[in-house]
């Protein structure tokens, strides 16, 4: 089987593997929950869990919201979203199967109070996104969301310190290259998403700057070995089976200590639509 990593998601296979892997490790419920937290939902009537997948990040909405809210899950994936409407039965939630560029086509205009969004706006037209959402949110409404490190150019302090042997994309690379003759691309990944780029494109849709983070999320081995496994995400990147992905990756764990922890980095952004507008 192959994976693309951008239409894979509407897979079976990743939909049911990605949603085992967030109901067993923190990664993603424990930066739903920080995201939730930013956005100040305490007042909100309308709130959009922006590619929301499973329903990972509104469940962390939902713990913070008024108990007369609406949290609408928008995401393009109907296979992940079939494991979120068996998942998240709360009737709070009302389920959007489409891409987050028309998000305004689904939701009326300056009625949304926050979006939130974990883990995906740069897997998408960025400038569309920001459009969409600023013509969703009322004045005062925020936009909060994150930007993986590699894409907004960005390293947590803590992600500084070198590991004490090789790491586990280090190992599946190494593997790669003696079974497989598979050579990794050498190039570093340029960085998509600064915070200056970010800045530019919310400004130009109207929105501000209210807040900018660099976080760093620890993940142990065991953890990254499990979102390794996730089909869309599976090692090295290419011409591979992800069959025999998942023979290099059982090799590369099994030289690693599964509570080792390795620290990466985000950078977290609050944008807001000024009262005035």
């Amino acid at each position: 089987m192959e994976y693309d990593a951008l239409t894979g998601w509407d897979d079976d296979a990743t939909a049911e593997t990605y949603a085992a892997f967030t109901r067993a490790y923190p990664m993603y419920s424990a930066s739903s929950r920080d995201l939730a937290a930013r956005a100040g939902l305490a007042d909100s009537r309308v709130i959009v869990d922006l590619c929301g997948g499973t329903g990972t990040t509104a469940e962390a909405i939902l713990a913070l919201a008024p108990p007369d809210a609406t949290v609408v899950s928008l995401d393009s994936s109907a296979a992940m979203q079939g494991i979120g409407r068996r998942l998240l039965s709360d009737p709070r939630v009302t389920w959007v199967n489409a891409a987050a560029e028309v998000l305004a086509d689904h939701v009326p205009a300056g009625s949304v109070d926050a979006v939130v969004c974990n883990s995906a706006v740069w897997k998408t037209n960025v400038a569309d996104v920001v459009n969409a959402v600023r013509r969703v949110l009322r004045p005062g409404g925020r936009f909060v969301f994150n930007v993986g490190g590699v894409f907004a150019g960005v390293t947590h302090p803590a992600a500084l310190t070198p590991p004490t042997g090789l790491s586990l994309s280090a190992l599946i690379e190494q593997i790669a290259i003696q079974d497989y003759g598979i050579v990794p691309p050498t190039a570093p990944v340029p960085a998509k998403l600064p915070l200056p780029v970010i800045t530019e494109l919310l400004a130009h849709a109207g929105l501000r700057v209210v807040a900018a983070e660099v976080t760093g999320q620890s993940t142990t081995n065991a953890e990254r070995s499990a979102w390794l496994s996730i089909p869309v995400f599976a090692h090295p990147e290419g011409a591979l089976s992800y069959e025999q992905k998942m023979a290099i990756l059982a090799e590369a764990t099994a030289q690693t200590k599964p509570d080792d922890v390795t620290v990466t980095s985000w950078l977290v952004i609050v944008a807001e639509l000024p009262e005035e507008v």
